[in-house]
Formats: C-alpha cells, sequence, structure tokens
C-alpha cells in the first residue's frame, strides 16, 4: 500500500522475514523456557495480589492501589507478552481484529507501566512535601480516577491508529495476517507517531521522578522532625527512578532486533540474539519490577513470605499491618 508518506510494508518485512526464520528453527525447548518463567512471575504477582488484597488498609492506601495496578498491569502484560512470542515463534495467523485487540491491551499495558511509576512518585512527593494535606489529596477515589487517566493517556496513540483504518479501510479488519504492532501501521509517519509518543512520555515520567526525588530531598534537610520517613521516601522515589529504567530498556527491544538483523550474517545466529534479546530486555525487566518493590516494603514482603509458603509457620505476617 503506497503513499507519499511512505508506508509500512518496508517495516513490517523484515518481521515477517525474522518470524519464517524463526519458524524453520523449531524453537521448543525456548518457548518452553520463556513460558515457564512467564508462569512463574505471573503466579509470584498473583500471590503479591493475594497479599494485598488480604488486609483491607492495603485496599485504602493510595500507594498500594497503585503498587496493586502495577501488579494487575504487569501480569496482564506479561501473559500477552508471550502469547504473542509464542504466535511469532510458531507463525500462527489471525484475524486483524483479533491482532488489533490483542496489541491494544499489549500496548496500553507496557506504557501504563512509566506512568504509574510517575504517579506513585507524586504520591510519595504529596506525603513528604504536604503530610496536612495527604489524606485530602491522595484519596482511594482520587487514585482510581488517575488510574484511568493513565490508561486514557496511553491508549490516545493506538486508538487513532484504530480509528484511522476503520476511516480508511474497515474491511482490513478481517484480512489474516501474522500478528505484530508494526503490521497494523498503514503508513510509515504512523510508526514515527508511535515513537514519539513513547519519547515524550519517558520525558514527561523521568523529569516528574526527578523532580519528586528532589522535592523530596530538600524537604528532608530543611525539616527536623520525621527525616525517617522523608529518607524512606527518598528512597522509594530512587527505586521509581530505576524501574523507569528498566522499563527504558524494555522499549529498546525492537531497535535491538533491528540493529541485530541488520548486523549478525548468519540465521542461527541471530534466532539466538534475539531469543536473549526478549527474554533479558524484554521480560525480565518487568518480572523484576514488581518484585523488586515489593521486596523492600516492610508491610507486603512479610505477607508475600506468609501466603507464598502456603502459610507456613517459619514466616510471619508483618507487624506494620493490621
Amino acid at each position: 500500500m503506497a503513499g507519499s508518506n511512505g508506508t509500512a510494508g518496508e517495516v513490517s518485512f523484515i518481521y515477517q522475514q525474522i518470524f519464517i526464520q524463526i519458524m524453520d528453527a523449531g524453537p521448543n525447548t525456548k518457548i518452553s523456557v520463556i513460558i515457564l518463567i512467564s508462569l512463574f512471575f505471573f503466579f509470584v504477582n498473583c500471590v503479591m495480589l493475594f497479599a494485598l488484597g488480604s488486609k483491607h488498609i492495603f485496599q485504602e492506601t493510595p500507594r498500594y492501589i497503585l503498587f496493586g495496578h502495577m501488579l494487575m498491569n504487569d501480569s496482564v502484560l506479561l501473559l500477552l507478552t508471550t502469547t504473542m512470542y509464542t504466535m511469532g515463534a510458531y507463525y500462527l495467523q489471525v484475524t486483524r481484529a483479533l491482532c488489533t485487540l490483542l496489541v491494544v491491551i499489549s500496548y496500553c499495558t507496557f506504557r501504563n507501566g512509566p506512568l504509574t511509576l510517575a504517579l506513585m512518585s507524586l504520591e510519595r512527593y504529596v506525603a513528604i512535601c504536604f503530610p496536612l494535606r495527604h489524606c485530602n489529596i491522595a484519596t482511594p477515589k482520587r487514585t482510581g480516577i488517575a488510574i484511568g487517566i493513565i490508561w486514557f493517556l496511553s491508549s490516545i496513540n493506538i486508538m487513532t491508529d484504530i480509528i484511522f483504518v476503520l476511516i480508511v479501510n474497515p474491511s482490513l479488519f478481517l484480512d489474516v495476517f501474522f500478528c505484530t504492532q508494526e503490521r497494523l501501521f498503514l503508513y510509515k509517519w504512523q510508526l514515527d507517531k508511535t515513537q514519539g509518543f513513547d519519547v515524550l512520555y519517558f520525558v514527561s515520567v523521568a523529569v516528574i521522578i526527578i523532580f519528586t526525588y528532589i522535592s523530596i530531598m530538600i524537604t528532608a534537610r530543611s525539616v527536623s522532625s520525621d527525616k525517617d520517613s522523608a529518607k524512606k521516601a527518598l528512597r522509594t522515589v530512587l527505586l521509581h527512578l530505576i524501574q523507569l529504567g528498566l522499563c527504558l530498556t524494555s522499549f529498546l527491544y525492537a531497535t535491538i532486533n533491528k540493529a541485530l538483523y541488520t548486523v549478525t550474517d548468519s540465521s542461527s545466529l541471530f534466532i539466538n540474539l534475539r531469543y536473549l534479546n526478549f527474554l533479558i530486555v524484554l521480560m525480565l525487566p518487568r518480572c523484576l519490577s514488581p518484585l523488586i518493590y515489593g521486596m523492600r516494603d516492610e508491610a507486603v514482603w512479610p505477607l508475600f513470605k506468609y501466603y507464598f509458603c502456603y502459610r507456613s509457620g517459619k514466616v510471619r505476617p508483618s507487624i506494620y499491618v493490621h
């Protein structure tokens, strides 16, 4: 499909050639490893969500509501990413309508991660810099509204692409093809637009997290009382910055794939490198990010260990939460 702005066909072609080569490689063992890792971390996230749901205070505290949203979001992303990778490995073709549904959910959950981190940092900023107003500003209801705004912001770009296809040629949704986000693009400017949105998201989130970190640091130095809470908040926001870095590595996945495809001469070498790229750059950062956050939380981590060990008497729930 030609156009003055160029088409996405040239982008899609490279992906199609990649996945045909992967199909020929018979990746049963590699796919099994990915599925097992995905299911393990999905189970970990579910246990942590169960731990959050076991205490009523978690359901009323904005910080833990946001953490629960991050867990659910990354769990859905993990399952969808594994599903789409498996479909790619075996070159399974689906209708454009089903592909659109899968891509929309994975696209939104993928970008919800950094936006949720920004919101969690802002919540800590309000708690430390405006402690007397924190209960009025950060309420469960407003937290739910903020999560809705996150979903709206993350879906703007992909929804405009879907609306564009519906206007240009609705019958395209009946086509059967191999499912990737790039295959949904009709023109190259759509790919450029997506990259522009990604840059905007990350720059905005990075600015927010750095701003909250500096503000909390200044408050911690100027206020003599409750310095321990300020130091904990500083460590939390710094952790959010590290998590943002993990999210950023995930966004480099497609770029690294294209670079590997360009520089490698051997198909088998490319397939192995692409597999490691998916596992290390795309999958593990999103698996580890919620786990790292939960490990450092004095209230959640003991509860998680308690339920993860099937309520073993050797592990007792946190004494900080009642």
